[in-house]
């Protein structure tokens, strides 16, 4: 994941700031020193639980124990101690939603993955007299089975007496970050229920005006006030360290930062100015534009969300466009068709053809994300013909990323008035040159990963830095940013143009596939 000699290059040289990155598909612990270069860092993947087609959930207990080990691991392969570490900062993946008994600390069900499509019939319903944006000036989100507020309504209604507990106060609902922040601060024994405003504004709960959650939505939805966690900025110290296992180990470091992983990885990005954007490449794309204190309503498909906030500072706002479905496809390709060993090995089968040979693939697996909001869509590869060989249908792949990646770009420019100049980059798709450079191409921009891809655990990192004194200002920050490549545009435009057409044409052929009513199970 990192150099070999990253892991050597710092002993000694503390202070420290650890970071939690709470993912998809795995969890894992990143120690920086102050340059923001990994010290050292550990990994583990989680089990993913398919019920239902549709149906994505994760064992919380599974994941908060892989937490513990990957922090406790991280810290001894950099050969330090508690005192060589100053704050631990937490990101993770957002949306996915987690109910649990606040007097036993036990889930009262899986959690429901944020990628889990199960509440599309409850979002409809939600939606019935006013559609798909009744939340939306408060919110910044459309109704979509993508947020987490409904996906808490569909375990209360589905688990027995699990409303009553919850109206009783018994119950405590939360995101990922909340669920770690809440184990790492004690649990049954006073951990601290918290959630910072970037995770709040993904429930569909949360007012982006006032930053509180909003009972009226909440009333709405059919989600208890009582369960819902206290809001707070992104950097502050929540608490500290103590019980469990980290307890000994780490006992006393405080946890000083939580970040939505996109948002996580704009902070890592540096993107402080407004009109910065990043993309992150990973089991989705994520990408975010700053867009300052200014809340802008998206008339384009985008999401209005909350960028940051430090401390008592001004919240950030951002323009976000995601897409379900981009480094999953190489993986499906990969798992369920076995057309590639590994994930490395697309890059080799799509560069043996020149082009796609007129074969698309859109990969609306759980509908389409921004800028459509189609849960009614499902994947299709078009433009098929005999000629076309597993390399074109590789090469169809990589393109997927690129074009809707390219729909977002153009959804921010129209909403902000901005053109992108250029695009930070960031995940692991990154390290695919190809894929690098058609997304050059396609967007008519440069694209620029930075030396250090791991910005998502490097943002919450940042922030837990700024919340305890380690970093002074955004300006320090700024200054750890080193380039590591660049690509520039090197198509005609005659070519995009024609290719952004039928792209586009494939994308209307995925609509309409799932019928109103029939619902999946």
């Amino acid at each position: 994941m990192t150099d070999a000699h990253a892991a050597t290059h710092s002993h000694g040289t503390g202070p420290f700031i650890a970071a939690i990155d709470q993912g998809t598909t795995s969890s894992r612990c990143i120690v920086f020193d102050r340059d923001g270069r990994i010290v050292s860092v550990d990994q583990k993947e989680h089990e993913q639980i398919f019920p239902k087609p549709g149906w994505v959930e994760h064992n919380a207990t599974e994941i908060w124990t892989n937490v513990e080990e990957v922090v406790a691991s991280a810290i001894e392969k950099a050969g330090i101690t508690r005192d060589d570490i100053k704050a631990i900062g937490i990101t993770n993946q957002r949306e996915t939603t987690l109910l649990w008994d606040k007097n036993t600390g036990e889930p009262v069900h899986n959690a429901l993955v944020w990628q889990d499509t199960r509440t599309d019939a409850l979002c409809k319903e939600l939606g019935r007299n006013v559609g798909q944006d009744r939340f939306r000036r408060e919110t910044g989100l459309p109704l979509a089975s993508y947020f987490a507020g409904p996906k808490a309504r569909w375990l209360l209604d589905n688990v027995e007496g699990l409303r009553e507990r919850a109206e009783a106060g018994d119950i405590l609902f939360g995101t990922m970050d909340s669920w770690v922040i809440w184990n790492l601060t004690g649990g049954v024994n006073g951990g601290r229920h918290v959630t910072d405003v970037t995770n709040a504004s993904r429930t569909m709960l949360m007012n982006l005006h006032t930053m509180q959650w909003d009972e009226k939505i909440a009333e709405s939805i059919g989600v208890p006030m009582a369960m819902l966690p206290e809001i707070r900025s992104s950097a502050e110290v929540y608490g500290e360290i103590t019980g469990g296992k980290l307890g000994d180990l780490l006992g006393g470091i405080p946890v000083a930062s939580a970040l939505g992983d996109q948002q996580a990885a704009l902070f890592g990005q540096t993107c402080f100015a407004e009109g910065e954007a990043k993309s992150t490449y990973g089991t989705g794309t994520f990408m975010l534009m700053n867009t300052g204190d200014k809340l802008i309503n998206s008339y384009s498909g985008l999401l209005t969300t909350v960028g940051y906030q430090i401390g008592d500072q001004k919240p950030v706002y951002a323009l976000e466009g995601s897409i379900a479905v981009t480094g999953s496809l190489v993986q499906w390709m990969r798992d369920q068709m076995g057309l590639i060993k590994s994930a490395a090995e697309i890059e080799t089968l799509a560069l043996s053809v020149e082009d796609n040979g007129g074969a698309y693939f859109v990969p609306a697996f759980s509908g389409l994300f921004a800028p459509y909001w189609r849960p009614d869509a499902r994947g299709v590869i078009t433009g098929l013909t005999r000629y076309v060989t597993k390399a074109h249908i590789a090469r169809a792949v990589l393109e997927a990323t690129a074009w809707q990646t390219r729909e977002i770009s153009d959804a921010m420019t129209k909403d902000s008035g901005v053109e992108l100049t250029a695009l930070k980059v960031d995940g692991g798709m990154t390290s695919n040159n190809l894929l690098m450079q058609t997304l050059a191409d396609v967007l008519d921009a440069p694209v620029v990963r930075p030396m250090v891809a791991e910005t998502t655990c490097l943002g919450a990192a940042y922030a837990a830095g700024l919340a305890v004194g380690f970093w002074t200002n955004t300006e320090d920050l700024r200054a750890n940013w080193r380039r590591a490549a660049e690509w520039t545009p090197n198509m005609a435009a005659e070519t995009r143009d024609r290719e952004y057409k039928s792209w586009l044409k494939a994308v209307e052929r995925t609509m309409g596939w799932l019928e109103d009513d029939a619902d999946e199970e």
